[in-house]
């Protein structure tokens, strides 16, 4: 039943409909009901479900390069590793992962849209990868004053900037991440910097999709022992993807919960993985068992309108067929 509350708003059910308040908005909706999903929407449903939580895992181990995203980074991110696995070449639908995706759709990936990082660094980064896998930035030179655009809230509080670089190995179908290298790069408030290449030594593995961010962080000079303090914040914390590379040897899905096993090499960086928590390889497997359990009913239709139609072979179109009781 329907009723008005203290502020005038209508809540609650009235037949089908359903009243609720939403600020100072009163909102009519109809009541949910249960409907029969199609192969086709169950498959496309667990593909968003998949493109979830690999977006969450994403910006999850990306938090210490962001520090502070926009409320909308969740929706935004999402979307663009849906885009991505939708783009695949080389999965089907339901039995792909980020491993599989264009991940073109990727690069640029803003986790803080109230300052985009684009428009807060405006200097030239070109990304390279040579044959052993290690990845170099070319930033060109740079000239802090103008080069570099912050909010008048904080302009003349900054004393310095350091511009981070951060490079993390992701391994969605062994369920892992692991923070490779991070390099950083400071200018003072007024200077200058001469184009320069920064080099990551490590040599990922080669189950690893790689991701490399930028983000830029703005410091105020005080008198205390630690001598910066941080200003970034909700308003001003730029953070972007600016490469992103497929994994050469991403492994197989899995055919049940993982338990996380480290190579010889990964046991002497183990505090650098980290498990992932991700539920895109159990959402495949649930959608592969639906699968099964549909296409075994199917069979046994198939079989039963086959014998229907051998029947019908008898009475043929055209054909006159006699009924007579004598042999």
């Amino acid at each position: 039943m329907a009723k008005v509350d203290n502020k005038g708003m209508v809540r609650g059910t009235a037949g089908p409909v359903v009243y609720r308040g939403y600020r100072d908005m009163n909102i009519i909706q109809g009541k949910p009901r249960k409907f029969k999903q199609t192969s086709a929407s169950i498959r496309a449903s667990t593909e968003f479900g998949l493109s979830s939580t690999t977006a969450a895992v994403i910006r999850n181990a990306f938090q210490p390069a962001y520090i502070h995203r926009d409320g909308k980074a969740v929706s935004r991110s999402t979307q663009l590793v849906y885009r991505g696995i939708r783009g695949s070449l080389s999965g089907s639908v339901g039995r792909r992962d980020l491993h599989d995706a264009d991940l073109d759709s990727i690069i640029g990936m803003d986790f803080n849209i109230k300052s985009r990082m684009s428009e807060v660094l405006q200097v030239s980064q070109r990304v390279e990868r040579d044959a052993q896998g290690r990845i170099s930035v070319f930033m060109g030179a740079l000239n802090a004053k103008t080069d570099i655009r912050v909010p008048l809230s904080i302009s003349k509080a900054v004393s310095k900037y350091r511009i981070r670089f951060s490079l993390i190995g992701f391994n969605f179908r062994k369920e892992y991440y692991e923070y490779l290298e991070v390099r950083d790069v400071e200018v003072r408030k007024y200077g200058q910097l001469e184009a320069q290449e920064i080099r990551f030594e490590i040599q990922p593995e080669a189950d690893q999709l790689l991701m490399l961010s930028v983000s830029l962080l703005a410091y105020s000079e005080t008198r205390m022992e630690e001598g910066y303090v941080l200003l970034n914040s909700k308003e001003f914390s730029p953070c972007a993807i600016i490469a992103a590379y497929a994994a050469e040897e991403p492994g197989e899905f899995p055919s049940g919960p993982v338990n996380m096993e480290l190579s010889e090499a990964q046991q002497t960086r183990g505090a650098a993985i980290h498990n992932m928590c991700y539920e895109g390889n159990r959402l495949l497997r649930d959608q592969e068992r639906r699968k099964d359990k549909t296409t075994k009913p199917a069979t046994t239709a198939t079989k039963q309108r086959a014998k229907e139609d051998k029947d019908k072979a008898y009475f043929q179109v055209g054909k006159r067929v006699s009924f007579s009781s004598k042999s």
